[in-house]
């Protein structure tokens, strides 16, 4: 049994089961159908034999009952031991042994007896006939009786294959209709597995399971559809990040493998040394800026970026965040304005704060013109800071604007210049800042520039505290 399909075993067990409730019920019906006919026989024997008990004891001499030409009902008077002291004809011509008389007070005795052409059905009857104990004997034949119980076990032996039959194919339809999700999950599941195995299938759509109830099932296959999406959803994402990782990482390493077996070639004057050095070292500040991004992003991915709740004055971060932009602004006479207030309160990971509005700071400067500005201004708001860093760049394509955020991604054609995080500045910026709680929007348009806005929750005493009126500050060249 246990080699058989899942659906067979439930087809069988249910029809197994139900079956013999079946030929449980049918048997009870059938007896209690059976029982009531003999209930109704012997009704009729005893109202027939009552009113002779009662014409005999008031009239002992009048025994002519038992001279009738009686067809189908037998009578006889018989004492307690069981011997006849009259009878009738039929009686005499076909003698019925009713056993012994065993009553129990004066209530009559129901038997079912055989003769020599019949079955029969007899009540005995105790009474006292003249201050004598006599018993009076009627009997009927049970072939009528016989006769429905054998039509009705017919009727029961034709209807219970053919319930069975019907409950068989009622239970392979409903088991199949059950199992339908599974099965369609099993083929959904092995699509999935080749979509997920094989590169080819890159672009396609998770699979589907159709979930048309409510039920546990229905429940199970609106749950693999979800797992399925979000799954394909890791598997695209690991796939993009392998490949624009190993992009990223491919050309640093190359650089500092030329510059090694360069240096290795030949001797040559310290000043070249030091100069060969110089670009292994920023090569290597590099790939540690990408690694540092790849650990922050895939424990934010992991959901265990952890945040130190440390009560600073985010104005003076935003501030010190500035100033270490601040030379790469006057490095191509870009000017930072600041419109920041003084002492507010926050509570955050005052490290990852910083690193949050250099991101932004240096990506202003790198994407803006030379002799711009860069405006950073802090707002106060119902509970909420406000950050905003509007540069007047080249601004970002409506092409570009969905993934500005997404790892490796640059919108701008200046591959090589140097970022803080090697490409992966915004997808970490995205990274605090919904660790912290907050939201960041952008607003751009072609060569006017980019305004990016964080906002962050001010949480725990910091929310309370007032608010002090801000001064304007600049950075220029």
């Amino acid at each position: 049994m246990k080699q058989r399909s899942l659906r067979f075993r439930m087809m069988a067990l249910f029809c197994a089961v139900v079956g013999l409730f079946l030929v449980c019920t049918y048997g009870i019906i059938y007896s209690i159908f059976s029982s009531e006919l003999r209930t109704q026989l012997d009704k009729r024997l005893n109202e027939a034999g009552v009113p002779m008990v009662e014409d005999l004891a008031d009239n002992p001499p009048d025994e002519d009952v038992f001279r009738l030409p009686l067809r189908d009902e037998y009578l006889a008077l018989l004492d307690r031991a069981g011997n006849p002291l009259n009878m009738s004809r039929n009686w005499k011509q076909d003698p019925l042994n009713v056993g012994p008389l065993n009553f129990q007070g004066d209530q009559p005795i129901y038997r079912t007896v055989t003769s020599a052409h019949d079955t029969l059905r007899v009540e005995l009857i105790p009474f006292m006939l003249v201050g004598r104990p006599v018993v009076l004997a009627i009997a009927g034949p049970t072939r009528d009786t016989d006769a429905v119980l054998r039509n009705f076990r017919s009727v029961l032996i034709v209807l219970l294959p053919a319930s069975l039959i019907c409950i068989g194919a009622i239970s392979t339809w409903y088991v199949g209709r059950s199992l339908s999700p599974i099965s369609e999950l099993t083929q959904q599941a092995a699509r999935f597995a080749e979509i997920v195995s094989d590169s080819r299938h890159a672009n396609a759509q998770p699979p589907r399971i159709a979930a048309n109830s409510q039920d546990e099932l229905g429940q199970l296959a609106s749950t693999f559809n979800e797992l399925f999406a979000r799954v394909l959803a890791v598997v695209r994402q690991l796939r993009q990040f392998v490949s624009d990782a190993s992009h990223e990482l491919r050309t640093p390493l190359s650089v500092l493998q030329g510059e090694t077996e360069l240096l290795l070639t030949e001797r040559r004057a310290p000043e070249e040394y030091q100069k060969n050095l110089q670009v292994i070292l920023s090569d290597l500040r590099h790939l540690s800026r990408i690694v540092e991004g790849l650990f922050t992003l895939s424990m934010a991915d992991a959901g265990q970026l952890r945040i130190a709740r440390d009560r600073v004055f985010i104005n003076e971060v935003l501030e010190e965040s500035c100033e270490m932009a601040a030379p790469l602004a006057r490095a191509k006479r870009i000017r930072i304005t600041q419109s920041v207030p003084e002492e507010i309160p926050f509570t955050g990971d005052e490290p990852l704060l910083r690193d949050l509005f250099l991101i932004f700071l240096e990506n202003a400067v790198k994407y803006s013109p030379a002799d711009t500005t860069i405006r950073v201004s802090l707002t106060p708001n119902d509970g909420t800071v406000l950050i905003t860093i509007a540069d007047q760049g080249e601004g970002i394509s409506a092409d570009h604007l969905p993934h500005i955020f997404d790892r490796f991604y640059r919108a701008s054609p200046l591959q090589n210049a140097e970022t803080r995080s090697g490409g992966l500045g915004l997808a970490i910026a995205r990274a605090i800042v919904t660790a912290h709680g907050g939201q960041i929007g952008v607003q751009t348009e072609l060569g006017h520039g980019s305004t990016f806005t964080v906002t962050l929750p001010v949480s725990g005493e910091a929310a309370t505290l007032p608010k002090i009126s801000s001064v304007e500050r600049s950075h220029t060249s």
